[in-house]
């Protein structure tokens, strides 16, 4: 029998082989250049002075020459600097920790969920297989209106419960930051379902007594992709004016929704929310360069609310019975990935280093050019970035991130452990997954971090940061996991039987 040819995908450590074509491909602009400049600076070094004097008096440069160079390039230089956008930094943030009394342990919901669906049965045992698989712990918390039996979704309560959230959240902001509330020049507060006259961005003007002139915008009915889209508005208003803050205030207010009916689809949000709420500054001073926690890089928003199936698939109704709920279609996990396809592939040129851009442009001329069999190529997004902040929607939700990004566990730790310890917070639910990276004490001086959230209309909406500085671990109360980080991460078993 003739001898086997060796195997080289074992004798070759692939591994290096990779790494070796990433530096040569991301650095190959400096491997050009370079002997290129040696080579020219060898040349000027070996020729004789007399003849570099003769080649400047043939130019026969005169003082007009000079100086309209000068100007010249004066000019184009102050047309650059002006034309670049500001920089905008975000200063600090802070998140609302609800209080022990708020708590809702899975007991406590089913049984609260026995006495309202009483004569539905069924009902009370799809919540609960809805529990037993949601990633949730026994720590999240419900809003008091949604403690009673049953549910009393007032409009009082669910003012008391926003004052409650927002306001503790932008105490903390302002104790954090040292900043005065008349030296707030935007305010932008996002709240998806919640939406009463005055506006909640009037609430907080009223308890904070921010200037007449401030600008405030309030936005509603965005979902929990809410949060980034108040940033982008926060952002663009930040380059208009100069020397300015933003604060944008991201929550969800849960007291009037409570969904009291039986429709399955309709019953799952009530299993997923909890209260949460997350104040954040913003600026584009330079004095605040220094102290600042992160600086915005990119900002990449998709929305797909053109086709019908995806702006159906969740959608705020009644249900036959005339009961308001939020009703979440099976096609959900299909949307969300073709959302997520679309904001990568705009998102991808901006980030991904040119050794990734390269392999994804030589496999997609293979496929569509060549009719080469091969499967599509999905970019390795972890040499973009550091850290990643996957909206905590559900476990279903980070799972499939997860697998179409092809993380590692640790890199979808933050998202597991922030709907684990607080449930799904909506739109601020991002901003407990960079405060656990922080309280980890795993960021650091340049790391990048890329937000990725999900939205009614559908949306997919991504935000990247940069680290300005290395975030030591916190040792105030300021950080939501101040109390309990010790104990994470815990080990989430696939069903918890109840």
């Amino acid at each position: 029998m003739p001898e086997k040819s060796p195997d080289y995908s074992h004798s070759v450590k692939l591994k290096y082989v990779k790494l070796g074509y990433q530096y040569l491909v991301n650095n190959i602009l400096t491997f050009m250049l370079v002997p290129i400049m040696l080579t020219i600076l060898l040349q000027i070094l070996q020729s004789n002075p007399n003849e570099l004097l003769n080649f400047y008096n043939s130019l026969s440069l005169t003082s007009i020459h000079i100086i309209c160079s000068l100007f010249l390039i004066i000019y184009v230089t102050t047309c650059y600097i002006m034309s670049r956008p500001r920089t905008i930094y975000l200063v600090d943030y802070a998140c609302f920790r609800p209080p022990i009394t708020c708590r809702i342990p899975f007991a406590a919901f089913l049984e609260h969920s026995h006495f309202v669906l009483g004569t539905e049965p069924k009902s009370v045992r799809f919540q609960m297989k809805i529990l037993e698989r949601s990633g949730l712990g026994e720590e999240t918390a419900l809003p008091p209106a949604m403690h009673y039996i049953p549910p009393t979704p007032t409009m009082d309560l669910a003012r008391e419960e926003a004052e409650l959230v927002i306001f503790s959240a932008m105490d903390s902001l302002l104790e954090k930051t040292g900043l005065k509330p008349k030296d707030i020049d935007v305010l932008v507060l996002n709240c998806s379902l919640f939406s009463p006259t005055p506006s909640l961005s009037a609430m907080v003007i009223n308890k904070y007594k921010l200037r007449s002139n401030i600008k405030s915008f309030n936005l509603s009915g965005m979902g929990c992709s809410a949060g980034v889209i108040s940033i982008d508005l926060a952002r663009d208003i930040l380059q208009i004016y100069p020397n300015s803050n933003a604060v944008v205030i991201s929550t969800e207010i849960l007291s009037p929704n409570a969904y009291l009916g039986k429709e399955r689809s309709m019953l799952l949000p009530n299993c997923l929310f909890r209260m949460g709420g997350a104040a954040i500054l913003l600026s584009n001073r330079k004095s605040d360069r220094a102290r600042a926690k992160y600086r915005l890089a990119h900002i990449v928003r998709t929305h797909k609310g053109a086709d019908d199936k995806s702006f159906r698939c969740v959608q705020q109704q009644e249900d036959p019975e005339g009961k308001v709920g939020i009703n979440l279609c099976v096609d959900l996990m299909q949307v969300a990935g073709e959302a997520l396809k679309s904001n990568i592939t705009t998102i991808g040129p901006l980030v991904l280093p040119a050794s990734e851009q390269l392999l994804f442009i030589l496999t997609l001329i293979c496929r569509k050019l060549f009719k080469v069999k091969l499967k599509p190529y999905i970019p390795d997004f972890k040499l973009a970035f550091e850290h990643f902040c996957i909206h905590a929607g559900g476990r279903a939700v980070i799972d499939e991130l997860q697998n179409s990004l092809q993380l590692s566990a640790e890199h979808v730790e933050a998202s597991r452990m922030t709907l684990y310890r607080f449930g799904n917070t909506s739109s601020s639910s991002l901003w407990y997954e960079m405060s656990y990276l922080e309280a980890k004490g795993r960021m650091k001086k340049g790391d990048r971090i890329w937000q990725i959230a999900f939205g009614s209309g559908f949306k997919c909406n991504s935000a990247v940061w940069k680290c300005n500085r290395t975030i030591k671990t916190p040792v105030n109360d300021h950080n939501p996991w101040a109390d309990c980080i010790d104990r994470y991460p815990v080990d989430i078993p696939d069903v918890v039987k109840l």
